[in-house]
């Protein structure tokens, strides 16, 4: 299981000293957690960087790869499945290896069967919460409406994940709708304010939750 703290701005450096495995930057101007400065030191030694783009163009995309050195892109606007696929096409000419990931936001209602055609254009999916704005809003969806993702492409869980979340997380790892989940992404429930993490909660709750998770994993490969 891997960890994404997403939305850095302030203090990156002290987050990928915690040795997550991403570390998410906002490249989305209206977001209060938008990155709009040089890229932060030392980004080439730790964490993979993470860029988040909305309905961004493959070329802005292409520059912040370089720019950044990012080893995965996340599309969180409404990037057909076509953008992915030509998008993923110039990442591999340009041999850059990034992980692609297309961000839905999914609610009660959600048709899983509506990502079919993403499954050839994307790495992985990350699933969210929906809200007024692009992202988790800081909420967290019924993680129950994953029993029916019917796919093998592995995804990300996003939206609402607090230090509090831990024994919610143990209880959706004993599901088997968690087998295909690859990475827990966290945000704004470790903030102090926009773009600035909490080392010290993101520290307790790697040490909390990543133990939970495995525990939960292993009971779900029991029952199968």
């Amino acid at each position: 299981m891997k960890l994404k703290v997403c939305g850095m701005k302030h203090n990156p450096g002290a987050i990928a000293r915690l040795h997550p495995d991403y570390l998410g930057f906002i490249f989305w101007e209206p977001s209060p957690r938008n990155f709009g400065g040089p890229p932060p030191e030392g980004l080439s030694k730790g964490p993979v960087p993470a860029g988040v783009f909305v309905d961004a163009t493959a070329d802005a995309i292409l520059e912040k790869c370089r720019d950044f050195g990012l080893g995965m892109v996340q599309l969180h606007g409404k990037e057909s499945a076509a953008f992915c696929g030509h998008l993923k096409n110039r990442l591999e000419d340009l041999g850059l290896d990034v992980l692609l990931v297309k961000a839905f936001a999914v609610g009660p209602g959600f048709d899983f069967e509506a990502l079919q055609p993403y499954l050839q254009a994307c790495d992985a999916f990350l699933f969210d919460s929906r809200g007024p704005m692009p992202g988790g809003n800081g909420k967290a969806f019924d993680w129950t409406l994953l029993a029916a993702y019917p796919f093998d492409l592995p995804y990300f869980l996003s939206g609402g994940i607090g230090p509090e979340s831990v024994p919610e997380l143990e209880a959706f790892f004993q599901q088997p709708a968690a087998r295909r989940c690859m990475a827990i992404d966290i945000n704004s429930g470790f903030e102090t304010r926009p773009g600035e993490k909490d080392p010290a909660r993101i520290k307790t709750f790697m040490n909390q939750a990543f133990w939970t998770t495995k525990r939960g994993l292993k009971s779900t490969e029991k029952n199968e």
